[in-house]
């Protein structure tokens, strides 16, 4: 006796659940962050120590990750002097799948972040107006001119990171550095590297001189809207990504209920 059609939905509830593992989280948190460009094709990641640490995982854990990406030719790994895991390409076969996995279920929570950060970044750039000294505006500059001079992605990196250091501390508020520090951590994955492209390189050479002038001339409104609008830049990125992945989502479920 054939089953009446009612039966489907509920015999697709009942199908096993296939848990992911932790290594395969991360494996997928990696290939997000390699999208968002914080890793880009021929970049050394850090060491399985290192990753360990930022990730607040084992290093069985990134074991396990590292060698799902080498088999699916994120990562290719060099032994001897010089060796390491490298990325070998940004996108696979499998990425979106990997990247809906990370964005998905956490996307609410990481809105809320995108503007946790905006509103903290303002505060931090209004204080900073306020209670630079001479040795605060002497720091910033030379931020600025590190980021100008910056001949490749990882001084663009260091630059950046050191430039926003500058303005936190000129708060004189340890607390609003750290917290600067953490939401940048989070934003990031956990791996505390900016998405970087040319294009967001060619926005931040405007905005950077902008935003230092703004804090160092103690106009404290300007400096407030110049950190939103630079702090937008990795929420666009990320907004973009969420919204190619939904679209895909939503075509592969077109594709399915037409079939």
């Amino acid at each position: 006796m054939t089953e009446p059609a009612a039966s489907e939905p509920l015999r697709t509830l009942l199908t096993p659940i296939t848990l992911r593992t932790a290594g395969e989280r991360i494996a997928e948190r990696i290939v997000t962050a390699i999208a968002l460009g914080e890793f880009v094709p021929g970049q050394r990641l850090p060491t399985e120590r290192e990753l360990a640490t930022m990730l607040e995982v084992s290093r069985t854990t990134v074991r396990e990750a590292l060698q799902r990406l080498q088999a699916s030719g994120y990562v290719t790994t060099k032994r001897g002097r010089g060796g390491g895991t490298f990325v070998r390409t940004g996108r696979g076969p499998d990425a979106d799948d990997m990247i809906a996995r990370t964005l998905m279920p956490a996307w609410a929570d990481l809105t809320e972040l995108l503007d946790f950060r905006r509103l903290v970044e303002q505060l931090i750039a209004r204080t900073a107006a306020q209670r630079r000294d001479d040795r605060d505006v002497a720091q910033i500059r030379d931020a600025v001119s590190e980021y100008t001079a910056a001949k490749d992605r990882d001084a663009s990196r260091l630059a950046d990171h050191a430039l926003h250091q500058a303005i936190a501390r000129a708060t004189h508020n340890a607390r609003l550095v750290e917290l600067s520090a953490q939401t940048r951590r989070e934003v990031s994955l956990g791996f505390d590297a900016e998405p970087y492209t040319p294009e967001v390189r060619r926005r931040a050479l405007h905005q950077h001189p902008s935003l230092a002038e703004a804090v160092i001339a103690g106009n404290s409104a300007q400096a407030a809207h110049l950190a939103a609008e630079h702090f937008s830049l990795t929420e666009e990125m990320l907004r973009e990504l969420h919204a190619r992945i939904r679209l895909r989502s939503e075509r592969g479920l077109d594709g399915r209920s037409d079939s």
